[in-house]
């Protein structure tokens, strides 16, 4: 029997001054029985940095024609594709050419997956690179609750989650492009 994707409940009060966006959301994200809490995490971050009223989180892990989270034009081109992790250069590439934007939101050991990757993909002119602070983010997704609730504050390019346990930095380093 296949496991079943586990859905989390969050609600998310985002404040992007960098932005000028200020939102209350509420929303169930679905966790795949293979991922895991800090790409969940990534994905819920990767929300708040480029929310947009019609981003959407994609299949992700359960169909590899979907990124982890995008947005589409109401004619159904794809405007902003964004994917978690560390994908190797075909990845982008071929994401490259499906939609306007690429981002991805990068995370874990990324020292040898840079020098692999980052030099294939740079001459991509719609793609934007961030790494996530590996510490933080461990930091911020352990032991998730399946009901989250997170106030995300972003201003001058710094991201902060404030929880039930405290408030979290969470470093980004924009390693190709920009926001």
């Amino acid at each position: 029997m296949a496991l079943q994707a586990t859905p989390y409940k969050v609600e998310l009060n985002l404040t992007d001054l960098d932005r000028g966006v200020y939102e209350s959301l509420r929303f169930t994200v679905a966790r795949h029985p293979s991922e895991t809490e800090e790409r969940l995490a990534v994905r819920l971050i990767a929300y708040a940095l480029w929310y947009d009223e019609q981003l959407a989180f994609g299949r992700g892990l359960s169909d590899v024609d979907e990124p982890a989270l995008w947005q589409k034009s109401l004619d159904d081109r794809v405007l902003h594709w964004i994917e978690v992790g560390q994908p190797d250069a075909e990845r982008l590439i071929w994401c490259s050419r499906r939609a306007e934007r690429v981002s991805l939101l990068a995370y874990g050991s990324l020292r040898v997956w840079q020098g692999k990757v980052l030099d294939a993909v740079k001459g991509l002119k719609n793609l934007s690179v961030a790494a996530v602070g590996q510490e933080a983010l461990e930091a911020l997704a352990r032991d998730l609750p399946r009901s989250l609730s997170w106030s995300v504050m972003i201003s001058d390019g710094a991201l902060f989650v404030t929880d039930e346990r405290g408030q979290h930095e969470i470093p980004l380093e924009w390693l190709l492009g920009e926001r």
